[in-house]
């Protein structure tokens, strides 16, 4: 493994402000456009850069082989999903409250990793790190400034979008460890 250079610390920051400016994004796109279309942009948009740069390093694109039907189930459930639940939700939720909500992924991985792979079980620290976890969103439920009656099924929606981020990684797993 090579030591890290100044160059990646500050991709890693463009990559982290161009992620967190994500929600707000989507919040003013809401404002004219509607769940689907955001969720359809996002994918379309997503995915030209994607194929010109497998055509550039002549890479094959395995979701074109025989088992398609894997690749797309992951693709609906890891981008198509996700995109549509949050645009969804953010329409009736804070973009910063999105942002948290979506902050859960690494506690459902965490969950369904346990059940879903071999060498991701609980231990100590895990446990600890989910409860504190998953207490904090009791707190963000419970504080009627945060969710109310108005918003709550638009943020259960913004974590089941997060939560199909981990699905969609779980069969991703399961689909690579086929094919060797």
């Amino acid at each position: 493994m090579r030591q890290a250079k100044i160059t990646d610390y500050l991709l890693l920051i463009l990559l982290a402000l161009i992620w967190a400016s994500a929600f707000f994004n989507i919040k003013i796109a809401t404002y004219s456009y509607g769940p689907v279309t955001i969720a359809f942009l996002r994918v379309f948009f997503g995915a030209i850069p994607v194929l010109l740069l497998c055509y550039y390093k002549n890479i094959k694109i395995e979701a074109f082989s025989k088992d398609w039907h894997w690749f797309a189930m992951i693709g609906f459930i890891n981008l198509v999903a996700p995109f549509y639940l949050i645009a969804y939700g953010v329409q009736s939720v804070q973009s910063n409250l999105a942002a948290i909500l979506m902050s859960t992924t690494p506690l459902s991985s965490t969950v369904l990793g346990h059940f879903y792979t071999t060498n991701e079980k609980f231990n100590f620290i895990k446990t600890l790190g989910i409860l504190i976890g998953f207490s904090g969103i009791l707190y963000l439920f419970s504080d009627n400034l945060l969710i109310d009656e108005n918003n709550f099924l638009s943020a259960l929606l913004i974590l089941l979008g997060s939560t199909c981020y981990v699905i969609g990684g779980v069969l991703t797993l399961k689909i690579s460890k086929k094919k060797k």
